[in-house]
């Protein structure tokens, strides 16, 4: 007997939750965006860059040397002369998945995730940069926008100019998958990390499945570049607060440099980037 097509095996309407197909979505996800970050929808840039940290905020407001808004859950920085902003939504898949669907009411230009992330390869070394080609997606939220079979990936060009961007300031920098959970203190589960073995994952995250996922089904161009922040799986390689505290003052004016240069590039050199209809 033929094999049923996975396709048959989900009656879920997953169209009729995304924003292009639901004005009155799209209304509250649009107020959303300005009561969460507290800025109106016109201060918004054509070019965004996300990140879950304030202290990526910070720098980037003295940079552009212009104030930061904070709403309901969120902050932002908006430089209208790089035509940039940036937006720290915290942490955690479900606000990942959250911010792309309110930032497709506004249909960015780019968006780049400037994340952290565990780095599972031994060879990994603090500070590497990890650019992800997909996201195995072991979290909860992007079951509501896609199928299970449907694999997370990043938005190709964006990747392409971060990776341009990097080796042209002489830097280097690890592709692979990532795995992204929403499972906390999983250094301490055994069956799990035997798992992260099977799989070759090269690092781990909490929100990246969730952002290339939702960003593909709301046609938000979303990439990331990944800093590797600790090595979890390595003898004292988990971190800490004071491990966080040499990472951020050792490359966080870096990691940075390099996703405002990448949204400068996409904005000088980019083509314009296609959604599919489906």
């Amino acid at each position: 007997m033929p094999k049923e097509p996975l396709s048959t095996h989900f009656s879920y309407p997953f169209q009729n939750n995304l924003i292009y197909n639901n004005p009155e979505k799209r209304k509250i996800a649009l107020d959303m965006l300005e009561r969460y970050t507290g800025s109106e929808a016109a201060a918004f840039q054509p070019y965004i860059i996300l990140t879950n940290f304030h202290k990526y905020l910070k720098v980037f407001q003295e940079r552009a040397q212009t104030a930061s808004t904070s709403g309901s859950a969120f902050s932002a920085v908006h430089d209208p002369r790089g035509h940039i902003s940036m937006i720290d939504f915290k942490i955690g898949a479900p606000t990942a998945a959250m911010i792309i669907e309110m930032l497709s009411t506004i249909e960015p230009q780019a968006v780049l995730f400037l994340g952290m992330c565990g780095g599972l390869h031994r060879s990994l070394q603090l500070g590497d940069f990890i650019l992800p080609m997909a996201a195995i997606r072991d979290e909860g939220v992007s079951g509501h926008f896609i199928p299970p079979q449907v694999p997370s990936l990043p938005t190709f060009k964006i990747q392409k100019f971060v990776s341009q961007i990097i080796v042209e300031n002489g830097l280097d920098y690890r592709t692979g998958v990532v795995h992204t959970t929403d499972y906390r203190f999983w250094e301490f589960d055994d069956t799990f990390k035997a798992i992260l073995y099977e799989e070759r994952a090269i690092g781990i995250d909490m929100e990246c499945a969730a952002l290339f996922s939702v960003g593909f089904v709301s046609k938000v161009p979303i990439g990331a570049l990944l800093l590797v922040s600790d090595l979890p799986l390595q003898k004292g390689g988990i971190k800490t607060k004071e491990s966080s505290r040499k990472v951020f003052s050792s490359f966080t004016e870096k990691h940075i440099e390099i996703g405002i240069s990448a949204m400068t590039e996409i904005q000088k050199r980019g083509e314009h980037i296609r959604h599919y209809r489906w």
